[in-house]
C-alpha cells in the first residue's frame, strides 16, 4: 500500500518543552511512563511538523514505535500467544507424551496439566518481565535523551523567520562531541539539517534534508539502544539444566523419601538414560518456541491506518516519488554505510533484529517509503485518553 501523501500542516496543540521530557522521564511505574512517553512523542511530531515543514520528522515514527513497545511493557497478549503456541505445538505435545510414558514406567505418576502450568507457565512469566524490562529501558533511555533535544531545540530555534546561525550554535553547543552512544556527533548534524531544511526553498532539497536529519537521529538512537534490545530479544532463553530439574521435581518430589530413593536407584543403575533424553528433547522444543514467538512480538510495527509490518521481512511499499532518486551528497554517503541495497527494498528485512547494520538497513528504507505518509500523524490515543494522560492517569480502553 503507497503511503497516503500530505495536503496540509495541522497545527500543534501542545508543544512539549525540556521540562516536561524530564517529568515523564522521572515517573517510576514503567507502564504509565510508556503511555506519556508515546503522548509525547506525538505531541513533539505536530509541533515539530508545524515549525520545520509537513514531511514526518524522527519523533514521529517514534510515536508508533513507543506505543508498539508499550504492548510488550504491557505483556498485552504476549503470555497468552505463547502458552497457546506451547500448548498446541505437535511436537511439543509428541515430547511430553513420551516423557510422561517413560516416567510412567519409572513407577512415577505424572500429571500433563500439572506439568504444563507449573513449569511452562512460570517460564513464559519470567521472559515476558524480562523482555518488558528491558523494552521499557530502552523507552525510558532514548526518550530522555533525544525527546529531550527536540523539545530544546524548538526552544531555541522553532520561532525563527529566518536562518540565525548563532540560535543554531546557540543549541548545538549544548551537544557533546564525538560519536554514539556517548557522543552526539550525529544529533548535532541532524539538527543542523532539520533548521536547513526550514530555510531550503527547493522542494527536493527540503525532502531530503529532512529524510537525512531522520537517518542521523535514527542511526544515533539504534547505536545506543543496542544493549537493550539484545537483552530483550535474549529475553526468551531459559536455563535447560533448571528446566530439567524442576521437570524431574514434578515427576519424582523430593518431599517423597520413597520417590527420590526410587530415582536414585534408577540413576545408580544409568535406567534414566531415556528419560533424560526425553528431558532435553522436551526442553529443546519449549526454549525454540519460547523464543521464537517473543522474537516474533517485538518485531513487529502497526502504523495507521492498518498497517502491520514485520520487521523481518522485506518492506512491500514504495518510496515516494521526491525520493526514488536522491541528489544529497551526505545522504547518499550515508545510506551507502547503512543501506545494503541502495535505492531498493531488496532484502531490506532485518532476519537478525539484533544486528545493528541489519537494524539500520530495515529503518533507512522505512523512513524513506513512509517520509510523506500524512497517517502516521494520526493520534495514537483517543481525546478522552489523552486527556486523562495529560492530568497524570493511566487512561482506560485499548491502549
Amino acid at each position: 500500500m503507497v503511503p497516503k501523501p500530505f495536503s496540509s500542516p495541522a497545527p500543534a496543540q501542545f508543544i512539549p518543552t525540556v521540562a516536561d521530557v524530564d517529568r515523564i522521564a522521572a515517573l517510576t511505574d514503567p507502564v504509565l511512563r510508556n503511555l506519556q512517553i508515546t503522548q509525547c512523542y506525538s505531541d513533539v511530531s505536530a509541533a515539530f511538523r508545524a515549525q520545520i515543514g509537513m514531511s514526518a520528522n524522527w519523533c514521529t515514527f517514534a510515536t508508533w514505535a513507543s506505543k508498539q513497545a508499550g504492548q510488550t511493557i504491557r505483556r498485552e497478549d504476549l503470555i497468552r500467544t505463547v502458552e497457546a503456541v506451547l500448548s498446541t505445538d505437535q511436537a511439543i505435545s509428541q515430547a511430553l507424551l513420551r516423557l510422561i510414558t517413560l516416567a510412567k514406567q519409572l513407577d512415577a505418576t505424572p500429571d500433563t496439566s500439572v506439568l504444563q502450568q507449573s513449569v511452562w507457565y512460570g517460564l513464559l512469566i519470567a521472559a515476558a518481565d524480562r523482555a518488558s524490562d528491558a523494552v521499557s529501558r530502552g523507552n525510558k533511555k532514548v526518550f530522555e535523551e533525544i525527546a529531550r533535544e527536540f523539545a530544546r531545540f524548538m526552544a531555541t530555534c522553532g520561532s525563527d523567520t529566518v536562518f540565525t546561525q548563532p540560535h543554531l550554535d546557540a543549541f548545538c553547543d549544548g551537544l557533546r562531541p564525538g560519536d554514539p552512544p556517548h557522543g552526539q556527533r550525529y544529533l548535532r548534524q541532524a539538527f543542523t539539517h532539520y533548521y536547513q531544511s526550514r530555510f531550503e526553498t527547493d522542494p527536493k532539497k527540503q525532502c531530503e534534508l529532512r529524510l537525512l536529519a531522520n537517518l542521523e537521529v535514527g542511526f544515533h538512537e539504534q547505536t545506543r539502544l543496542q544493549p537493550e534490545i539484545a537483552e530483550s530479544l535474549n529475553a526468551a532463553t531459559i536455563d535447560g539444566n533448571e528446566l530439567k530439574r524442576q521437570l524431574r521435581e514434578l515427576l519424582f518430589p523430593t518431599g517423597s523419601w520413597l520417590s527420590r530413593l526410587r530415582l536414585s536407584f534408577l540413576d545408580l543403575f544409568g535406567q534414566t538414560n531415556a528419560l533424560d533424553k526425553a528431558l532435553d528433547r522436551l526442553v529443546s522444543l519449549v526454549q525454540v518456541q519460547i523464543r521464537s514467538a517473543i522474537t516474533t512480538h517485538l518485531m513487529t510495527l502497526t502504523f495507521p491506518p492498518n498497517v502491520r509490518l514485520r520487521l523481518g521481512h522485506d518492506l512491500t511499499t514504495t518510496f515516494p516519488a521526491s525520493l526514488r532518486t536522491l541528489t544529497n551528497a551526505d545522504l547518499r554517503s550515508l545510506l551507502g554505510q547503512i543501506d545494503l541495497s541502495p535505492d531498493s527494498l531488496n532484502q531490506s528485512g532485518a532476519v537478525d533484529w539484533a544486528n545493528l547494520p541489519e537494524r539500520m538497513h530495515f529503518i533507512a528504507d522505512l523512513f524513506r517509503c513512509y517520509h510523506e505518509s500524512a497517517d502516521l500523524f494520526s493520534s495514537a490515543f483517543t481525546m478522552e485518553q489523552i486527556t486523562a494522560l495529560r492530568a497524570g492517569q493511566r487512561p482506560t480502553g485499548r491502549l
